[in-house]
């Protein structure tokens, strides 16, 4: 029986022992991606070429929900930069509801617009739309319509943007399992209405898991229901999981708008546990919390003006009759140590690599 104990804590030991360096190697890993992604974003690395600005275009843009922070935001880098074109923008809201987005579609068909852009929501969902507009010869251009940057043919999208969608998702997640010290306990959050957001939440999931961490559950929620089902189902998870319950990812920083009163309800402080991260978009309300330590620490935020710079550009080389750019947007990890570079005083990221400039040249050849 002395033998067989010794033994048990022989092995015991033994994995003990390789379990600590492989703990260290994914802390440095995850730090380090967390590094890369926080540091200044002061180099363009987007097109230098491509064809001359059109003249004279209308264009239309169909938000999926104009109180999503980072739709509106990239409405705003539309308007900017067809502005700087002299192009003429209608923007529709969906309003967060498919029958919204269907009917704006319906209405945007009919304006007879010279382009479309598709803005935070899945393609494939209005099809039937999608297919008639492309049936017209209208290009379309995307924000989020898509998993993957670039072209979508199948439904007619001439280039889907966005960041790396993975590798925001990671950002995320190494930097709660670094926060955690290695022993996150994780929720998420995400809405299965949309294929970005679940594979946005599985890759959280499965680096987390990678890592070491432990994810408690996996919540599906709509986002535009937030403002409904946040508050009571916050009070829920803390009931269930209470301390186990260490750091929230959610595919989106909506999640969070409504989440702070049910915590402060708790007796948890502004930066207590849980841990906020969200894995997009960077909207305004976000950075106002993480600045003031208020329920949410990280969001990875997404270039939203300079996105819209990038739509209005991409459906510029489709007027051309030009192959799309090929550029894929920076992310950046932000915290309350950097919130105040790269645009965030205006509580955006908005990189300071002089996009607009860079955009200007290029239609003006």
């Amino acid at each position: 029986m002395k033998r067989r104990t010794l033994m048990q804590a022989t092995v015991a030991t033994v994995a003990l022992m390789l379990s600590v360096p492989a703990m260290a190697d994914s802390m440095a890993d995850a730090k380090a991606v967390v590094e890369k992604y926080a540091s200044k974003v002061s180099a363009w690395d987007g097109p230098t070429s491509g064809p001359k600005g059109a003249s004279g275009k209308n264009i239309v843009i169909l938000a999926a929900d104009m109180k999503n922070g980072g739709i509106l935001g990239v409405v705003n880098g539309v308007e900017e930069a067809a502005g700087a074109l002299g192009w003429t923008v209608k923007a529709l809201d969906g309003a967060g509801s498919i029958g919204g987005r269907t009917a704006a579609f319906g209405q945007a068909m009919a304006l007879k617009p010279d382009g479309i852009i598709i803005n935070g929501f899945d393609a494939v969902e209005q099809k039937p739309a999608m297919e008639a507009a492309k049936a017209a010869g209208i290009p379309m251009v995307s924000w989020h319509a898509a998993s993957a940057v670039g072209p979508v043919p199948e439904v007619g999208v001439f280039a889907n943007v966005t960041t790396d969608a993975m590798e925001v998702s990671k950002a995320a997640a190494d930097w709660a399992f670094a926060d955690a010290g290695g022993k996150p306990g994780v929720i998420i959050f995400t809405d299965s209405t949309y294929a970005i957001a679940i594979a946005k939440a599985d890759r959280m999931k499965k680096e987390i898991e990678d890592l070491g961490g432990t994810v408690l559950e996996y919540v599906d929620t709509p986002i535009a229901e937030t403002s409904q089902r946040m508050p009571q189902l916050t009070t829920s998870l803390l009931q269930k999981y209470g301390a186990k319950w260490t750091h929230s990812l959610a595919i989106n920083d909506l999640y969070y708008d409504f989440m702070g009163p049910s915590l402060a309800s708790a007796g948890i402080a502004g930066d207590g546990k849980p841990v906020n991260v969200a894995a997009g978009d960077g909207s305004e309300s976000a950075y106002q919390r993480i600045r003031a330590k208020q329920f949410q620490a990280v969001t990875v935020a997404e270039p939203l003006n300079l996105q819209g710079w990038q739509l209005v550009d991409e459906l510029n080389r489709a007027f051309a009759g030009a192959p799309w750019s090929g550029y894929v947007s920076p992310l950046h990890v932000v915290t309350s140590a950097n919130v105040e570079f790269d645009g965030g005083p205006k509580n955006s990221f908005d990189p300071d690599n002089g996009y607009r400039d860079q955009y200007k040249k290029i239609w003006a050849k």
